[in-house]
This record gives structure tokens, sequence and C-alpha cells, in this order.
């Protein structure tokens, strides 16, 4: 056993040493040393009593592998109880390394994880087999230490959105600590756990970098000083022993028509049948006579249009099951003789087998047309309805040949193939599947076809009339090399055994040895772990008759296990230690090196035990200290006869390795493959490399090819292989091997949860690295704890042995990985789904906290730079202050008309007077009929009842706060008024939604509350509703103030309308929830009423003749100024839509548009979408109705946010064939201190024929990056990172903006990223209250710039934004200054020391995946939380994890803490359609959610 490596554990301690470890024991529980102190000593002690292990050679472990008499006559141990057939694969299996991984684990202490939360209906999984998991209650148990898990109490999820969903049952649960404390929820405590595991910094901070761009520069890895570099000399190149000059034939057929015409008789084929007997054997003049039937055939019986189809070097397709050796063999050879090029390829099962298409592309390259099958495949194959064979995904059209007898014609007496010499044509194709999952062709000349037959029979000793037992699949690599094509240079009778029989019973290619006293076999090390699990109860074979035990995949280095085992298992069975004889090969150079048997004068065996960490830095170390982490292996024999062998650096230029050194086996031989079929370029790179000295000396004339094989050659000109290319994995500086953390992870015990043979390894490129991704096939019996406790079990060992980080690590329902094959993982198109998003785990673990080490370094705010030396810079600089404003008010209209609009109550009674009948609101319901009109008399006399019952009823004295609680309608608009009458001060509240009471009755009562209000007026069916049991349960009704309905309140004048004494008197109070969650009230007063109005009539062109389309919630902000205020200043009717009839027809909107002709059209950014996802399809069934928008001069949308183009420009598009003008569509902006800042004037009016609309809002492009760091970059459209902004409307008449820096409050230059402050005459006067935050805002109203201009009072807007001047010019032959607004600053993240905006992060991650149907993001301690709402089926939610984390990181740079999936609907919206990320956050804390799965990436 020490011989392997083998842990301490085996070699008895001395007593006094056992003594003392006790005692070290004690003392390190008792806390007096450390852990890393007890380490230490516990070395020294072992130290003392375990004998080294002498290696033969300084920088290799190497020794003698050919057991002595005492070894070879030791019991063998007792082998482990037979597993049953599906755990297969122990490719990887070694019980040094099982030792290793144990050993690891224990260092590390039981480390809870939190674990991710799965909805029940998800555990359930469609998996192949159906099964019935453990019941765990309705939710896996917590994993936070002391949570005592309650069953779930049912309660009613609590719903903030206005537009979206119906409310649906949630779960709550209660919790408490080990103390007793009641913890919120499930979610918080198991996030604050993550967070703690999160505190252990896991890799040292990194000090180089390269620059990304000038933002943001990632870090780069700087190799590590003390990491082990190459010490040996260079290496020479390794020629092997010449080939024999014997009695060869001149070629391949020549041989074969010598067997075929002088031994007919003798066997050259066995085919056996899944129960293991001979069903045929193919003599060598049967193989001859068929061959040349099928030649001829081929040659003259197939025609097409009276041409030949085929003509000598066309490639031919042979498509034929592993069950079938004999067709194959004579398709193979028939086509050789008729100078075709055979193409072995897999039979296709479906149309969508793993990588299908590939090979597809393949034959499409080859330009393939035929295909040979057999009667009995081309049966199998899936037909289409004409029955003819179904063309697989992405194959060219082929013709299919069924080859058995019948079907072919029996050439003339007088006609022969024509025997040519091996020459440098083509003689087949292989096909080989590459890490990245393309396929290409492999050509093999003719010549090279002899020549490896060549020297196969002299490295192996093959004699004439031999046997061969075959398992491996003959169609391609080893099996075809011996069992299809040397075979026949010796005349040797090969018996193959098929896939199926081998999964059957393991043990039949032994049982064949014995039974053709066979002299070789050819296996590969899954056959030998099979053999020994099936062995118990064969007393009766005998392995004596083997020579020569050909292992094919000897150059995996786990499989000197299988072959230790095996010899182990079968010494007493008569197998010769000398018969095993290892082998590399790859496509390219075919056969590179065999183990030669010592009769045949090879060296003996040897093995090496090598540092994996050396191995990672690619230099050759034995392992003295760290006796885990270790890789054993053993060599490959000696380079092939006629071959000349060279080890070259993997990257770069091919210089010669170092002896000491890992590099890639390059070989030059006659026997080698020629090319990529018909890919030149790759073909140069990888079949004529020319290695180099140091000193760039070619070290031969002719080009070597590289095998693909990693490796270094040993002593005694052995070759050892320690991995392949197309499983390394570069991550930093690092190379690991696929193969390796395979087998760390098989060694984690227990390994009853996932099956041994189906774990895929692979890396990803995610920021500038490989991460490497772990899949495994969870079995169905598995618990969810007990997967999760399995993974992260092997995280730990992988980093512990390979100090490397997984990235992710992924469990799947049992069979749902892509298959080779035969058996195995096709890992490639494993990776494919990975990264498509296509795998549909069961389970997901991400750990991109550890493994992502090359974030740009978190920003350190630098000292900021004055304002005054901020404003001397742009003045050096030549730039101007950021500063706008719209037209003046003073020179557009005469001051007389604005005194005597100054109060609106006043202007409502004059219209009234002047023009009773002209009407100013039409409310349309959901079928279009108009409900309710009010013309100017009308609204007069509704709103003097109104103020009426105030005064009477209510018994309000003026300056009283009155709420208004009415659905959107002209009772709203005479309530306000009516208000205004009696000196009342109106609030207006949009009223509780009838099927939600329990989240939206409270805000209603809330701001009833804060603004203090006296009366509520509403309609008696709303008044029933607040009054109502169920509301009851939420508010108590004794609470309400006085509550008053205007329904049939009685006609009466009121004595005397009120009349301000001033014009600042307060007229209404504007209550909103901002995104944020703070309910904030506004106080506007009649100036700033009046002002507002005058400034959107002059912005707008409204006067009388006009008629506009209001869609928007008529509650606060601008859409409550459209709604209530301007049609009475203005005299201009509005056709009023209210917002929620559009859930019942969607078209209302854009048919009252088009019905009433307005030019002019506000809605909000919900309907807008609502149009877009709901109407998009039914443009020509709408235009059938007579919808048409030509008429629409301008569409804007009410907003306080950032434009979002994305929507506007989809909108425009779908609507333009309804005749909506391209420029139609634009954006207002207005924010809490002033309701209307941007509005886009009516471009196409009068306005624009007479040159004063101003220019079309300008789009530009600014680096993502920059926005982070507070600065504007403008870059081009399309260029990386780039975001597109557009202008939010044109500033307002007597509006002026300016740019201020968000701490300095100083003036900011032109393009500048900074808060955007505004002054206006319609700025709110300030705030009524802050709920809950009142002290904070004081100086939200009454700003003042730091420096410059320090005299003008500013209003803070809380949003960031940059004024840029353009080319454009303004009415006024002034050029135009473009505001953009980037985002509110309350809703940026901090995250990193850097601004992200949320909608920055959601736009990416709503791109990364088709089921992805809306996202938002928010940040919860110092962790970023994504939620994602899924528009699909469960079972695929666990897909998103993955790659929301791979977007984040690709283009933010930032790690994602927490996934949330959830239902569509989840994400809470407002009126406006903005996302309320806060309440989104306060249901995650609260678990209220009830989420799909949270995925807690560690």
């Amino acid at each position: 056993m020490a011989e392997r490596g083998c842990p301490l554990e085996a070699v008895p301690l001395p007593a006094e040493v056992r003594e003392s470890l006790a005692e070290l024991e004690l003392e390190l529980s008792e806390g007096d040393i450390t852990q890393k102190g007890y380490e230490k000593k516990r070395a020294k002690l072992l130290a003392r009593c375990v004998p080294l292990i002498q290696g033969v050679d300084p920088s290799l472990q190497v020794e003698n592998r050919i057991l002595g008499p005492a070894q070879a006559s030791a019991p063998a141990p007792k082998q482990p109880k037979p597993r049953p057939s599906n755990a297969r694969d122990e490719r990887f299996r070694s019980d040094v390394h099982t030792e290793a991984v144990q050993a690891a684990l224990a260092k590390y202490k039981e480390r809870k994880m939190p674990m991710p939360s799965k909805r029940r209906s998800v555990l359930t999984h469609a998996s192949v087999e159906a099964y019935t998991p453990p019941d765990l209650h309705s939710a896996p148990p917590d994993v936070t230490t002391g949570l005592v898990q309650h069953q779930h109490a049912y309660c009613e999820r609590p719903q903030m959105t206005s537009v979206r969903g119906v409310p649906r049952g949630c779960r709550g649960s209660v919790l408490e600590t080990a103390g007793g404390v009641p913890v919120s929820s499930r979610v918080s405590s198991k996030i604050q756990q993550l967070l703690n595991t999160l505190k252990r910094p896991k890799r040292p901070p990194l000090k180089e970098f390269f620059v990304d761009d000038l933002e943001e520069l990632l870090e780069v890895q700087q190799p590590d000083p003390n990491q082990p570099k190459p010490e040996g000399s260079q290496m020479a190149v390794l020629r092997g022993e010449p080939l024999a000059e014997g009695s060869w034939p001149p070629s391949l057929l020549a041989a074969l028509q010598q067997w075929g015409t002088t031994q007919p008789k003798a066997p050259c084929l066995t085919a056996l049948d899944t129960a293991g007997k001979a069903v045929y054997t193919l003599t060598y003049g049967k193989l001859w006579s068929r061959s040349l039937k099928l030649a001829y055939t081929l040659l003259n019986k197939l025609t097409n249009k009276n041409e030949p189809l085929l003509k000598p070097g066309d490639r031919v397709a042979l498509v034929f099951p592993n069950s079938d050796p004999v067709m194959f063999m004579v398709a193979f050879y028939g086509c050789l003789l008729a100078e075709l090029v055979p193409v072995p390829i897999e039979v296709p099962l479906t149309r969508k087998d793993a990588g299908s298409q590939q090979v597809g592309f393949l034959l499409g390259s080859c330009g393939i047309s035929l295909a040979l099958t057999t009667d009995a495949c081309q049966k199998g194959l899936p037909k289409a309805q004409t029955g003819e064979v179904v063309t697989f995904k992405g194959w060219p059209p082929l013709t299919w040949l069924v080859i058995d007898g019948k079907h072919l014609t029996k050439p003339p007496k007088d006609w022969h193939p024509a025997l040519q010499d091996a020459g440098p044509r083509t003689a087949y194709i292989e096909y080989k599947t590459s890490k990245e999952g393309s396929t290409v062709g492999v050509a093999v000349s003719h010549a090279s076809l002899l020549a490896q037959c060549q020297s196969l029979t002299q490295a192996c000793g093959y004699s004439e009339a031999e046997t061969l037992t075959n398992v491996l699949d003959f169609k391609r690599d080893a099996g075809l090399w011996h069992g299809v094509l040397t075979s026949i240079l010796n005349r040797i009778h090969v018996v193959s055994i098929p896939y199926a029989l081998m999964k059957a019973n393991p043990l039949s290619w032994i049982q064949k040895v014995c039974v053709y006293k066979a002299q070789a076999a050819l296996v590969k090390s899954r056959d030998m772990h099979w053999s020994l699990l099936a062995q118990r109860g064969q007393r009766d074979v005998s392995l004596s008759s083997l020579r020569l035990l050909i292992v094919a995949d000897g150059a995996n280095p786990w499989s000197i296990s299988s072959c230790d085992a095996f010899l182990n298992v079968f010494q007493a069975r008569g197998l010769r230690p000398e018969v095993i004889c290892p082998c590399a090969s790859s496509p390219e150079a075919l056969t590179v090196a065999i183990r030669r048997p010592p009769d045949m004068g090879g060296p003996p065996p040897r093995r090496a035990v090598l540092s994996m960490s050396g191995l990672s830095h690619g230099v050759i170390r034995v392992d003295a200290e760290e006796k885990l982490s270790v890789l054993t292996v053993q060599d490959v024999g000696q380079v092939m006869p006629g071959a000349n062998v060279c080890v070259v650096k993997v990257e770069g230029t091919p210089h010669l390795c170092k002896t000491d050194e890992v590099g890639e086996i390059c070989v030059d031989s006659s026997a080698t493959a020629t090319a990529y079929y018909g890919l030149l370029g790759i073909t140069k790179n990888v079949f004529e490399t020319v290695p180099v000295t140091a000193g760039g000396a070619p070290v031969s004339d002719r080009p070597f090819t590289r095998t693909g094989l990693l490796g270094f050659i040993g002593p005694d000109d052995l070759v050892f292989v320690v991995g392949k290319l197309d499983g390394l994995m570069v991550v930093g500086f690092r190379r690991h091997n696929a193969d390796d953390v395979v087998a760390t992870a098989l060694a984690v015990e227990p390994m009853k949860f996932v099956y041994r043979g189906r774990i895929a390894v692979f890396s990803v490129t995610v920021l500038h690295d490989d991460r490497i991704v772990l899949v495994a096939e969870q079995r169905p019996d598995a618990s969810e704890e007990d997967s999760f406790q399995w993974m992260s079990r092997v995280l730990q060992a992988i980093d512990s042995i390979h100090q490397v980080g997984v990235y992710c690590l992924a469990l799947v329902p049992a069979n749902t990985l892509p298959k080779a094959p035969l058996g195995g993982i096709h890992v490639s198109e494993t990776k494919q789904r990975f990264l498509e998003g296509m795998l549909h785990p069961c389970n997901v673990l991400m750990c991109p906290h550890t493994c992502v080490t090359n974030l740009p370094k978190p920003r350190q705010k630098q000292p900021e730079v004055g304002p005054a030396s901020m404003i001397v810079g742009n003045l050096v600089a030549g730039k101007r202050i950021a500063q706008a404003s719209g037209r003046e008010l003073s020179h557009l209209e005469d001051s007389d008309q604005a005194r005597k609009f100054l109060f609106l109550p006043d202007v409502l009674q004059w219209r009234a007077h002047t023009t009773p009948e002209h009407p100013l609101f039409l409310l349309l319901n959901a079928k279009g009929t108009v409900t309710s009109t009010a013309t100017c008399v009308q609204l007069h006399k509704k709103a003097e009842r109104v103020a009426a019952a105030l005064t009477e009823k209510a018994r309000l004295s003026a300056g009283a706060h009155v709420a208004l609680v009415y659905p959107p309608g002209v009772d709203l608009i005479a309530a306000f008024y009516g208000c205004l009458y009696c000196g009342c001060v109106p609030v207006t509240v949009r009223p509780p939604h009838p099927q939600n009471l329990a989240t939206t009755l409270p805000t209603v009562k809330m701001i009833v509350e804060v603004s203090k209000s006296a009366c509520v007026l509403t309609t008696q069916a709303i008044m029933r509703l607040l009054r109502s049991k169920e509301a009851a349960a939420t508010v108590d009704a004794r609470t309400w103030p006085t509550i008053l309905d205007t329904d049939d309140i009685p006609k009466k004048k009121v004595a005397s309308i009120f009349r301000p004494p001033s014009p600042d008197v307060l007229a209404y109070l504007d209550f909103s929830v901002s995104t944020t969650g703070i309910l904030a009230g506004v106080k506007m007063s009649h100036a700033a009423t009046s002002a507002l109005c005058r400034s959107i009539k002059l912005q707008c062109e409204l006067y009388p003749s006009r008629q506009i389309a209001i869609c928007l919630d008529p509650y606060c902000g601008l859409g409550f100024a459209l709604w209530c205020l301007c049609s009475v200043y203005s005299g201009h009717q509005s056709v009023l839509v209210p917002p929620p009839e559009l859930e019942t027809n969607v078209s209302l909107w854009l048919w009252a548009v088009s019905q009433y002709k307005a030019r002019v059209t506000f809605c909000s950014y919900s309907v807008m979408e609502m149009c877009a996802r709901g109407l998009g399809a039914q443009t020509a069934a709408l235009r059938m109705k007579g919808v048409n928008l030509s008429c629409v001069r301008t569409c804007m949308v009410v907003a306080e946010e950032r434009p979002r183009i994305a929507l506007t420009q989809s909108f425009s598009k779908l609507f333009r064939d309804l005749g909506l003008p391209a420029r139609a569509v634009s954006t207002t902006f207005g924010c809490r201190v002033n309701v209307a800042i941007c509005l886009q004037p009516n471009r196409l009016g009068k306005l624009a024929e007479q040159g004063t609309a101003g220019p079309d809002p300008t789009t530009v492009y600014v680096d993502m990056r920059a926005l982070r760091h507070d600065r504007v970059r403008l870059v081009e459209r399309g260029s990386p990172h780039s975001l597109p902004l557009t202008e939010s409307g044109k500033i307002l008449p007597g509006v002026k903006v300016i740019i201020a820096h968000t701490e300095t409050r100083g003036p900011l230059g032109d393009s500048h990223l900074g808060e955007i402050w505004v002054s206006s005459p319609h700025n709110a006067t300030g705030y009524y209250t802050v709920y809950g935050e009142e002290g904070l805002h004081a100086d939200h109203f009454s700003a003042r710039l730091s420096f410059g201009d320090t005299q003008t009072v500013w209003a803070r807007t809380g949003f960031l934004g940059f004024l840029r001047r353009t080319e454009l010019t303004d009415a006024s032959g002034e050029r135009h200054d473009a505001l953009y607004v980037v985002g509110s600053l309350d809703e940026t993240l901090e995250l990193r020391g850097m601004r992200y905006h949320p909608i920055d992060i959601e736009t990416s991650v709503i791109r990364a995946h088709r089921s992805i149907a809306e996202c938002a993001v928010f940040t919860w301690t110092n962790l970023l939380v994504v939620v994602v709402e899924l528009d699909g089926l469960e079972q695929d939610a666990l897909d998103l994890v993955a790659l929301v984390t791979n977007v984040v990181l690709e283009e933010h740079h930032l790690v994602v803490g927490v996934v949330v999936i959830v239902d569509p609907g989840v994400i809470p919206i407002n009126s406006r359609g903005e996302k309320q990320r806060m309440h989104l956050r306060d249901g995650f804390l609260a678990d209220q959610l009830d989420p799909i799965y949270v995925a807690y990436n560690m």
C-alpha cells in the first residue's frame, strides 16, 4: 500500500507516538494550541515513524511495478460487494485519493452553509423514474443552527401591485432562534448565515492590474513568485526504434487479397450477440469476396441521371451499430477497394441526439451524399411519413444504401479492383469532437494507414493467426486500428465484444479470452473495473493464454488504479503482471506510445507520484509535505517504432520543454493522420508544428503533429501522460485537468446521492477567466438536504486538494445528461446546455465569491475637488456651466390675463359664465361609451353643491383638509373644485382595491391620517366598502373622520365662493408613494398651480378648440394636473380614459385617440406596455375596426424616471401600421418637487410650422462603466458597455435647471453627471410631511449653490442627470440644451464604492434567458439580491441561477449574493409602471414572496 502514496493511517504507529498524539488532540480540543501548531507538531511526530519512499529519479518518485515474490503471494484484499450495474465508470477510482479526500474534508470544520430554499412542487422534478421524495413538510427544513421549524401558517399575500395580478395565497413562517427570540423570516436568518460565511476572506488581495478600460481595471492575477519553476535541462527529441525492414505487403488491400485468396477458410472476425453466443464468423475468403461485391456495386450500379453517383475519392458515410462488426468490416474494405473514403459515424437514434448537428456539419463539409448501412439498422432509423429516413437536424440530404448480400451485385469474372500501393491519398476519415463541441474529420492517408499497422505489429509483436479479443468501438481509435486494420495485416482472428454484452455481462471478455485462448485483448480501464465487480463466484476463468492486455486509455492518469486492482484479483487466475500494456493515442497522431512486454526487450514498468500543486504550475515534483494531493501515474511505454517524440510548451511558440516540465507531446512519424479534412488553418497548427529550442532553432526539418496529450518523458525514455488538452482548465495561472477534478468529486463519501459515472466537469469563461463547473446526476431517492451536504463537501474537497474554487455545482435528475454513443457523458453538449440555460438542474450551488478573484478594486472615493476649483477647471477647459432654461414667461403673453387666471376657482366661474355649454370633460368606459360629461357650467354647479355639503353637512371651515377617495372620473374633478370653492384643501387618494383590501386600504388610511384630513368625500359604493366587515378586519371603522358620499347631495348653492387672501395660500396637497416606499405629500399653492397650468398650456399649445386624450391615473403629479387642472385653465376638451378600464379592453385608449382625432395624448409607461404586449399582434384587426392614429401630433409618456427607450421605440414601430407618425412619441419628466420640468411640445403643429417647437429629442450613448463613477463619457452607438439615453423632453417655459454636485453642491460643467436642481414658479412650496422622515428633507425646496450664483433658491429633484448643449438650435436661435435623466438617487445601489442604477442590472438580467419575464434588484446589507419572474415551467427555474450570475459578473463586475425566482406578477409595480423595489425587498425579508427557488451564491 505504501508504494501507492498511501496516507499515514495504514502504517501501525508505536505506542508512545500514539500517546503523544492523544495528548496533542486534548490540547487542541481545550484551546491550548492553535490548529496550525497542532498540525505542525503532529507532522513532526509522524515523520519519525513513517518510512519515506525512496525515488529513483530526484525529480520523479518512480518505482518498479512488477511485484516481487513476497508481494505477489500476499492474499488479494477482500473485494467490495458488487455494485448494481448502474454504478459504472470507476475510471477514477483510487483508494489513495479517497483517503486523501476524506482527510482534506476532515480539515474543514463542519461549516454550515445556507441551503437553497425551494418550493415543494419543484422538488418533485420530472425525472425519468417517477419517485416520491420523503415529505419535508411544505418546505425544506431550515439549516440555521438552533432554529425551530414550525408548520407554515397560511395567510393572504400582501399585494403592492395596482395594475398587475390578483393576490394569491402565501405562506409566512414564524421562527425562533436558540435564545427564543422570534425571527421575522426563514430567509433573513439564512442570509445572516451567508453573510457570516462571506466575512472570511478567501484569497489574498491581488496587486497588479491590466487596463480593461479607463474606468474599471480588472485585477490581472500575477504569477505567485513562490510557484515552482522547471529547473531541468532542455529535453532532447526522443527517437523510437527504427521500423523493421520486413517483407511487408505493398498495401493493406494487398494483404487482404493475399489472405482472401490463399487462406479463405481462416477466421477473420467473430461477432457475438448480447447473450455472448457467436452469431457469425467471417472468414478471410468471405471478407474478400463480399468486399469485392460491394466495391463493384458502388462503382457500377449506382447512377444519378445516367452518371455514376460516385467517383474515386468521394466520401461515404458508414452507419453501423456497435453490435455489427461484420457488416462494418465489409463496408470499410468495400469502400477502400472502390477507392472511396469511408467516414464511420454513430447510428443516429433520434432527431435530437447529443452532438448530432455537429456530425451533420461534418457530413456536409465532407460532401457526403451516400450512407451505407444494414437492413436491420435502416429499419430502426426514425422515418418520415413517406417511409424515407428522416433528415436529421443539420444533416445534408443522404441516400441510404443497404449492403446486405441480397442487395449487392456479383462482379463479372474479368473485373478486378485497382490495388494501388499505399500513397498520400486519403484512406478514411475518423470523426473527432473537440472540447467546444465542434466535430472535425481527421483524414488518414493510405501510407499512414499501412505505417500504423506495421508499427503496431512491431510494437505489440503480433504474429500470424493470433486471436485478439476486442471490447472497444471498432469504428474509431484503437478499436479500429487493432481490430479492423492491423488484424488484416497479420491474419489475426478478432473476437468482437459488443457494448450491450458488456453491460449485460461485464465478465464476457474474460470468458472469451478463456474460450478462444486469445493471445491479446484490447480493453479500457472501465472494462477491467466492471469485470472486477462481477468476478466473484467465477472460479474457472484463466487468463494464462494472454501475452498482451492492451489498456487503450492508459493515458488517463486514473487508469492505474483499475490496472492495479485487476492484477490483484486476476494474478491468481493466470494473469502475468508484465502482460498489462497501457498505451496512449490521439485521433491526430494515432498510437503515440505503448508499453512493450519485457520479453520484447522493453524496460520494466514505472510509476510516478506527482504533486498536484506542481502539476497545476506545469512542473513535475514529488510531493513531500502534502501527502493528500498527489497524482500517481503509470508510464504508457515507449515511443512507437519509426517515430520521433518531443514535449513542447502548451501556449505560444512550440519551445521544447525542460525535462521536469509538463507540456504537449508531439510526434513526427509516417504513421500519423495527415489533416483535418477541409480545414486548412487548424490543420497547419496541429499537423505542421515545428518545435524549436530555447534559442529558436527548429529541432528537425520535418514537421511534428500535436497529440493533444499533456505529459513528459521519464526515466528509461518512458512516456508519461498526466492529462489531455481537451480536459485542461486554466484558472488564474494554474492548469487543472477535468478528469482529476472528477476523481476528487467521486472520492467524496457518501456517494449514494449521485451516480458515479454520470459526472461532467468543464470550464466556462466568465469575466476573462475559466470557471469550473461540475454537473452530476442525482439519484431519485436523494433528499434535498443530502444532496446539498454532498455538494458542499465536494466544494471543500476540490478546494483543498486542487486549491481551486468551483464556480458552479449543479445536480440534474437521473438520466437527463446527454450521453456519448458508448456510455459516458457528452461533455461538450452538457456545457452547451448549461450556457443556454437548457440543463434543467434540480439543485444548484454557485460560489462566485470565492472563485472570482479578478474583480476591479472597490473604488476609493478621492478627496473631492472643491466647487470653486471645479468652476475654474471648467473655465480653463472651455466648458460652460451646465445650466438651461425654458422660454421666458414674461415675453409670452400679457400679464393681465395671467393675473386674471391666478386662482383656478375664478377661472372656472369665468368659463361657466362666458362659455357655459363648452364641454370640458368626456369620460369613457371599457366599451368606449361616454359615461359622463361635464360642460363648464355643469362642473361649476356640481362644485357648488359639494362646497355646500362641506360647509353645511361636514361643518368645515376654510383651510380644512379633505380626502377625495374617488375612482377616476368627473366626480373627482367636481369634488376637487368643490373643495376650492369653500376654501378647503383637497387631497386626492386612490380608492382601495375591493379584491385586495388588506394591502391597499392601509395606504388610504395612512394618507388620510398623515394629511390630517377632517373629512372623506367619496361615492356611495366606496363608502360602503370603507365601512364593510372586510375593511374592518384591516382598519377600525371608528377611526375614519366624517365620510360624505357626494352621489345624492341636494342642489344647493354655496353662500359665497371663497377667495384666497393671497396667491401663496395652499391650494391642494399632492400625495404619492415614491419607488423607494416613502409616502410624501407636497404643498401646492394657488400661484404654483396656475403657473403650472400656464406653462403646460404654452408648451402644448392648449386652447378651447383643442381635444386631448388622457390615459393616466388622476391622483398625483402631472397625471393629476392634466386630469383635473389643465382643461379648466386652458378650456380645451379632455377625453378621459381611466387606466383600469384597459384591463378589460386593451385597445380602449388607442380607439379613443382615433375616434376623437386627438392631436395630443398622454399616457403612462404601464399603459404603453399593456398596449405593446396586448395589441402587438392585432394591428391588422384594429385597422379593420377603423383605428387610425395619423391624427396624433404628440403622444407623451408621463414619468418620473429615465426614459425607457426600448419601450417607446417598440411602441412606435408596432403602431406605425396604424398611421402613428414616427416622431410622435416622446417622454416627459417631473418629480415630487416639481411635477412638470420637461414636456416635448407639439412638434408637428402650428409652433412647428413657425419653427418655435424646438428640435426633436436627441439620443446619446454613454459608457455605463463611467456612470458608475459618476462620470459621463459619450461613446459611439454599439460600442461595448454603451447605454442609450434620450432627452426627457423640452424644458417648460419659466423653468430653470442646473446640475449640481451631489456632495459639494457646486455647479457642474456641461456633460457632467450630478443632481438636477430646478427653479420655477410652479415648484411645490414644500413637503406637507414625508412620512417617517420629516427632518431629512428640509433643504429639498430651498437649496442654494455653494459657489457661483448663491442667491437663487433651487429645489433638489433627487435625480441624477446631465445637461448637454447640442448642435441644434432653439426657436430663439440659441443652441438647444438637452436634459438627460439617468436615474433616481434614492434608488441607486452603492456597491464596491460605485453607484449602480438598478435598471441597468435588470436590463442585463432580462436579456440572459428567454424565460425571464421581469426582474428587480436591491441590496440587503452588502449583498446584491436579484429577483426574477419566471415565465415558463418551474422545472426550468434553476437554469436561471447561473445565467443571472454570469451576466451580472460580465457586464457589471458584481457578484450576485442571492437569486430569487418567483412567479410572474410578484414584482410590485405602481400606477406609473415603476417597480416598487423597496416593497419587494420588504416582502423578501418577511418571506412573503412564495419563491419557486432561492439560491444563495456562496
